[in-house]
């Protein structure tokens, strides 16, 4: 048995969340994005420092452990802390800025595993690092859009936010201290600890209490104690979403998990998969480098997650492709074919796809085991084959025949599935 909260991928599950990606790389390297692939495992410190101490991802859901020179190592459970590390320390810094990269593959979290979310689980992500112009705040959450438009998904809402500079935060915290403080023994048990570490993740609970608490108090949002330069900064990417004709919405409750973030936030949601509908988000971190040793560099970026957007996908009725099967599927029909069947195969890959049995076979089976590989032609040899050099070839979808030497093969296959 697979270990719980992991799973196999293959088949039809496999070709969407080929198709999920493949989509995000053409949206995102038509907009300059360079394609990175990090470790998936990195120092731990990597992500105590750039996700925060105080965040439930350090704090319960790392995968981390020993090797065996002692040193603390931990699963990757996100990709930007990994992303601007390797920004760093490949000296991206010296590169023409911004500069954009994506990449795509599994995290880790000891998360309770539950429908579109597993211990192993699969992000895409896009940083663009080196520039604090707004533009590239809207430009990330448009390439977010795009990317799910481009799937075909239709029930989509953009959700935005600042969580501000960090006096902002630092005031915004205090404020909730105050507030919150004197119905301590209200809240859930997280965030009892949240209330002392960060109390801005107490906005983020899930805990039904604790959302019920912070009504019944009517706890201001971050906005509200937004400075005047963060301000100005949302007000920019607003003005260019509005230029861009993006839907979006102001969400003064939206609040990024990790301590990272500074002023942008913002998450894509999907109408059709429940209460927890978002696909994926992201945000401003422009002190995160800082955080991992290096100089100020400021960032924008986002991630989705590969098996959340696969639900919103089957939820609207998406189905990928039926796989294709082989051009070719060769039968022996005696012992002596087999050998050559797939000598035969050899000569004709990789122009085409071509499978072949490993054991002689009647040409009525051969032809039922071609069908159930969806091959197109079915290729015989038998005795007169061999002797002339020749392939028998049934195209399966009409029953036409034709029999041609091996030279002429890929040929007349190539010009009949074109």
């Amino acid at each position: 048995m697979a270990v719980r909260g992991t799973k196999d991928l293959f088949g039809k599950e496999l070709r969407l969340h080929q198709r999920i990606v493949a989509t995000a790389r053409k949206v995102l390297e038509a907009a300059g994005a360079l394609e990175l692939i990090t470790p998936v495992f990195e120092e731990t410190q990597v992500f105590e420092k750039g996700v925060g101490a105080s965040t439930d991802i350090v704090r319960k859901e790392m995968f981390t452990f020993q090797d065996r020179g002692g040193r603390s190592l931990t699963l990757r459970p996100e990709g930007t802390a990994a992303m601007v590390r390797a920004y760093l320390e490949h000296g991206m810094k010296v590169w023409p800025q911004p500069v954009r990269l994506w990449m795509a593959g599994p995290m880790f979290r000891a998360e309770r595993p539950q429908k579109g979310r597993y211990r192993q689980f699969h992000q895409v992500n896009y940083e663009a690092l080196g520039s604090e112009n707004p533009i590239l705040d809207a430009e990330a959450i448009v390439l977010l859009y795009e990317c799910l438009k481009e799937l075909g998904l239709r029930g989509l809402s953009v959700k935005l936010s600042s969580v501000g500079d960090p006096e902002d935060r630092a005031r915004y915290n205090a404020y909730l201290k105050e507030v919150l403080s004197p119905h301590r023994e209200a809240l859930s048990e997280d965030s009892k600890e949240r209330l002392s570490l960060n109390p801005m993740r107490i906005l983020d609970s899930k805990d039904p209490k604790d959302q019920a608490l912070l009504e019944e108090l009517g706890v201001r949002p971050m906005l509200d104690f937004l400075g005047k330069e963060a301000r100005a900064h949302l007000r920019e990417v607003e003005r260019h979403l509005e230029r861009l004709s993006i839907p979006y919405e102001l969400e003064p409750a939206l609040v990024r998990g990790l301590d990272y973030y500074v002023r942008t936030a913002f998450e894509v949601h999907h109408e059709e998969i429940g209460a927890q509908s978002a696909l994926g988000g992201g945000g401003r971190y422009d002190g995160l480098s800082e955080l991992l040793g290096g100089p100020r560099v400021p960032g924008v970026g986002f991630a989705f997650g590969v098996e959340r957007v696969a639900l919103a996908l089957e939820a609207e009725g998406f189905a990928p492709p039926e796989e294709r099967g082989p051009d070719l599927y060769l039968v022996p029909l005696t012992t002596e074919a087999v050998e050559e069947a797939f000598y035969v195969a050899e000569i004709l890959r990789p122009r085409l796809r071509v499978e072949y049995a490993l054991s002689p076979r009647k040409p009525g089976k051969g032809v039922e085991e071609a069908l159930k590989r969806k091959a197109a032609f079915a290729g015989f040899l038998g005795e007169e084959e061999l002797r002339a050099g020749e392939l028998t070839l049934k195209r399966l979808a009409t029953g036409e025949q034709v029999r041609l030497p091996y030279p002429e093969v890929a040929a007349f296959l190539l010009a009949s599935l074109a």
